[in-house]
């Protein structure tokens, strides 16, 4: 998908002070996470899954530099043929949310991994963002929703969620002096008001119920050998001729 603005707005003060955040916190998030294919959706100028060790990553948006074309609410890709997926601010600026979290359902593999970012609401920048949205400029024209609420989404599709990871305490400020100014509070923020992060991260894995490994029967088969030696024994084997016989 393309977010009008994205790219002025991320050589901002804001925007960097954000990508900082949300990069090392992607780094953090995908390094462990295992299979044979990655993909992002959206903010293709980024690459957030650098840290990531598996053999095939992709972008995914509406044009390059994306390396596959495609829209979020309706991805190029096979039934159960992905094991990560990233949606960094894609919920916020799509027109069909709902659709993007049953795409992402479908194209993942079971125990497949979905990672979200996403600005809160409840913040110093919600809180900034209900005056500021009237000027049209990103990230305001966003449609915040709460970590919480897309928890309930993803629960409804039979993901299991992990903790949501919260970032970004200082407040909107639009100089670099100032960001600079406010970093106490993202010291004292995780220990003291950790939900209130201006962005947050959640981690998803995608469970499939009923599904149980089917094994071969060696271990019947071997019960079945060690209860006839007993009788075998016992009765001889001259008996057992003779039966046969």
């Amino acid at each position: 998908m393309s977010i009008p603005g994205l790219s002025d707005w991320l050589d901002t003060p804001q925007g960097r002070y954000l990508l900082d955040w949300e990069q090392t916190a992607f780094d953090q998030m995908v390094a462990d996470v295992f299979g044979y294919n990655a993909l992002q959706v959206g903010m293709g100028e980024l690459d957030f899954l650098r840290a990531n060790r598996m053999a095939f990553r992709f972008r995914c948006g509406a044009c390059a530099p994306a390396e596959v074309l495609g829209h979020e609410f309706e991805l190029p890709f096979a039934t159960a043929s992905l094991d990560l997926v990233l949606l960094p601010h894609v919920l916020e600026f799509s027109a069909q949310p709902h659709q993007v979290l049953r795409e992402v359902e479908r194209v993942l593999v079971p125990e497949g991994s979905v990672v979200i970012s996403g600005f809160n609401p409840l913040s110093l920048w919600g809180a900034w963002r209900v005056g500021a949205r009237r000027c049209g400029r990103f990230p305001w024209t966003g449609q915040f929703r709460t970590a919480m609420r897309i928890k309930d989404w993803l629960a409804l599709l039979g993901f299991e969620v992990q903790p949501a990871r919260f970032g970004c305490y200082v407040p909107a400020a639009a100089s670099a002096a100032w960001l600079e100014r406010w970093r106490v509070l993202d010291r004292a923020g995780p220990r003291w008001w950790s939900g209130c992060g201006a962005d947050y991260m959640l981690h998803g894995v995608k469970r499939v119920q009923g599904m149980r490994l089917i094994t071969p029967k060696w271990r019947e088969e071997r019960r079945g050998a060690k209860a006839l030696s007993p009788v075998a024994q016992r009765n001889g084997g001259g008996e057992i001729n003779k039966s046969e016989e």
